[in-house]
């Protein structure tokens, strides 16, 4: 048998016809070049995986559920957009099934637009490793702890217990202090007002040797003291000190006052408190006289 002969029997072969299906016909030439595309649609969906995967990785984030649950999405929407790409070559008209998925893609968008969002934020936080499991945030006025990070929502923890769940989109789009993202170390500081007849000397020497006793503080980062101004009542000193933990700066800040508290008495120094002095001229204090009730005689 000669090659041309054999050439085109097989070219025959190939160009048998199977079967139809809405209106397009089905041949081995067909069959063979859908698996074609879709296994090599298979080894870029692998590829792609393990660079995401070499990447989290090195960013120490291999072992996360999230991560799974990304690359498996990259998996599929690989697998989807290969498939469309195999029955367009092998000669299925998909104008028709593109113009009305696109239409529903369009529908369920605008349904699900806060959802997508969260989910992009989601992958954001994922990547950039700002906010991640046991930091300290305040949000919204109040301090959290980050307890599970997932795709669509981040939950945290308040100091009184309470769990919420907190959309990834306010993590993303607004402004948030993470207390521990470079670091633990926090400082704590009080105010303190004591009476203008105060030694402001003896005051502020005081409070600096208070603090420079306090054994739970960093010893890395001196105590300051600072007098801060004048008020109407009191002359105004700030104290602070660091801690280690953010997370117990309500308990650090009552053992701050109260070693501040002591060291004052210790030394008789007066904290002030708010008060009003009223000076009546003497006309007045002529006329309150004369109201004034007189005593009777005993």
């Amino acid at each position: 048998m000669s090659w041309n002969s054999f050439s085109g029997n097989a070219a025959s072969v190939l160009h048998t016809k199977l079967f139809m299906i809405g209106g397009t016909q089905v041949t081995l030439k067909t069959v063979i070049t859908i698996t074609v595309i879709l296994l090599l649609t298979e080894v870029l969906s692998r590829t792609i995986r393990r660079a995401l995967m070499t990447v989290f990785r090195r960013r120490g984030l291999d072992g996360d559920g999230n991560i799974l649950a990304i690359c498996r999405l990259v998996h599929y929407t690989v697998l989807i957009t290969g498939a469309g790409v195999a029955l367009q070559t092998a000669g299925f008209n998909l104008n028709a099934l593109f113009a009305a998925g696109a239409v529903f893609a369009i529908g369920i968008g605008f349904a699900l637009q806060n959802v997508v969002q969260n989910f992009v934020s989601g992958v954001i936080l994922l990547v950039e490793r700002a906010i991640k499991p046991g930091d300290v945030l305040e949000l919204e006025q109040r301090v959290v702890k980050v307890i599970r990070m997932g795709i669509r929502s981040t939950i945290v923890r308040t100091r009184d217990g309470d769990h919420m769940i907190v959309p990834n989109t306010m993590l993303v789009q607004s402004t948030v202090r993470n207390y521990t993202l470079k670091g633990s170390f926090y400082r704590i500081r009080t105010q303190v007002g004591v009476v203008y007849g105060s030694d402001m000397k003896q005051v502020a020497e005081t409070l600096e040797q208070a603090l420079w006793a306090v054994d739970w503080r960093l010893k890395d980062h001196d105590p300051i003291v600072l007098l801060t101004g004048f008020g109407d009542n009191s002359v105004n000193f700030d104290a602070s000190v660091w801690v280690s933990n953010p997370w117990d700066k309500p308990l650090h800040e009552s053992r701050l006052n109260q070693v501040i508290w002591w060291a004052l008495k210790q030394k008789d120094i007066v904290i002030a408190f708010p008060q009003l002095d009223v000076h009546f001229d003497a006309p007045v204090e002529q006329g309150l006289a004369r109201l004034a009730p007189v005593r009777a005689t005993p």
